[in-house]
Formats: C-alpha cells, structure tokens, sequence
C-alpha cells in the first residue's frame, strides 16, 4: 500500500471528493440469473452511485448481453431510468447476425445512449477476431468508436493474440480491455504501449496484488481506465484499491476520472481543483 496522499485522506473523511469524481467504463444494469445483487434495484442503483460520486458509469445491460429476445432495448430503458449519470455499450453477439446487423443499424438513433460497443466473447463464445464479429469492427474502426472487450488471460476467445489482432486490423476504434488480460498483466501493458488505440480497464486488477502496479510501471497512468462492473463490486473497495496502490495522486486522477473524460470527449473537471 502507498503511503497516505490527499486523496487517500479526502476520501478517507467524505464519501465524495467533489474534484475527483469518478468515471466507472465498465459497469452492468439490472437483475441476472445464479447471483443475488441487491445493487440490481434501481432505487439502491441510484442512491450508491449517487453516494459515491459517480458522474459517469457506461453499462451494458445484462439482458442485453445474455438474452437476445430482450436485447439492446434493455440498454435504452436503463439509459433513460438515469440519465444524469448512465451512458451505454451497445451489446454485440455475434451468435446472432441479424439481430447483430439491426442493432448496429440502430446505433445512431440512440446518441444520447449510446457512447460504444462491447463484446463478451468468453461467454458468447466467439473470437473477438473471428470473421462473424467483423461487422461491428468496421463500424467501430471507421466511426473510431469505442469498444469494451472482456478478456482474460488464457482465453482463446478474447486472450493475447486474439486482442492483438483486432488492435493491429482495427486501429481507429478505441479498444478497452475489461480486465487488462486478467492475470496476464505484463501482456496487457505491452499492448496498451504498443498500440496508441489500446487501454486497460481494471475491473477485477486488483485481486492479485502488484497487477496495477505491473501495468502502471509498463505503459503509464494515462492508459488505465477505471471499471467496477457494477453491481457486481462496490465503489469504496474499488476506489480503495486506487487509494491504496503505489502512485501518485495525478496518477489516480487519470485513472479515475481524467482518461475516461478523453475517450468520452466530456467536458474536464480541471478548473474544480
């Protein structure tokens, strides 16, 4: 743990640290099957996220990635339950290339939506850089969108050579790696400094110790993005995990709030302190 900073003693003594509020690219929206989450209910939704300090969390429903008969509408209503606050990923499967194609046809009806695409493809079970996905790549690449990538260590759907190759054939979409390669962490930094349309989001990092720190002494701080996939995890452990890594406080602020703002093309906070 790094030594304490003013950060780590504002947000040690208020629950919300007006000049740094929190940017989260990687969060979920409503009820899944297996798992009670309380955090599902949109009123408990609402009132952490509001507690917290979150000015911005980008989701992508679960019923969008998980129930095509739903889809992406799902990610529409969720938008406009919050709108003060939620953005979306339009939820891509590749399973599905009619739905798939209409979705992607109905992106541009939705800006105040809409901010990218994500791909869950350990679980839909296609390769990120198989032909049955490219469709959302050329769209992502000529529109230089962003796009949310699960991907894990080891996967051989959405691993290192898999994001590699979308990196290097699609150089203009703007691609967040969930989970940095989970596990792999000298990977995800070679990527993500080799690649200019590469960043690191890092939802689940911090489980192994020294995974941040890893990422941060390859590529920098303004690479690394901040994700909870709420509600599945909690802000103040997530925040925590910031707090308490070895950086300094401009590097938390970039990680928290400032990269998420670029890559949103928001307004920056800067002049609030």
């Amino acid at each position: 743990m790094g030594s304490p900073t003013t950060l780590w003693e504002q947000f040690c003594s208020q629950p919300i640290v007006e000049d740094c509020p929190l940017y989260d690219m990687h969060g979920h929206w409503g009820s899944t099957t297996g798992i009670c989450l309380p955090a599902a209910q949109f009123e408990t939704a609402r009132r952490l996220l509001e507690r917290s300090g979150v000015k911005r969390l980008v989701i992508c429903h679960h019923h969008a990635l998980f129930s095509p008969e739903a889809g992406n509408a799902t990610n529409v209503a969720a938008v406009r339950q919050l709108p003060e606050i939620l953005r979306a990923y339009l939820a891509i499967n590749p399973n599905y290339p009619e739905l798939m194609a209409q979705d992607l046809a109905d992106y541009d009806r939705y800006p105040e939506v809409y901010v990218g695409l994500k791909m869950l493809a350990d679980y839909h079970r296609i390769a990120v850089d198989a032909p049955d996905a490219a469709p959302a790549w050329e769209m992502a690449n000529a529109r230089g969108l962003l796009v949310l990538l699960h991907t894990w260590g080891g996967s051989r759907y959405d691993g290192y050579e898999q994001v590699k190759s979308v990196l290097e054939r699609y150089p203009n979409a703007k691609v967040l790696l969930g989970h940095s390669l989970f596990g792999e962490w000298e990977h995800a930094a070679e990527l993500a400094a080799d690649y200019p349309n590469c960043y690191l989001e890092l939802t689940a990092a911090s489980l192994e110790r020294g995974g941040m720190e890893t990422m941060l002494r390859g590529v920098g701080s303004e690479k690394l993005v901040f994700g909870t996939d709420f509600p599945w995890f909690g802000y103040p452990y997530c925040v925590g995990t910031i707090l308490g890594a070895n950086m300094t406080d401009e590097n938390r602020r970039n990680i928290l709030y400032r990269n998420a703002q670029r890559l949103l093309g928001e307004a920056s906070h800067e002049g609030e302190g």
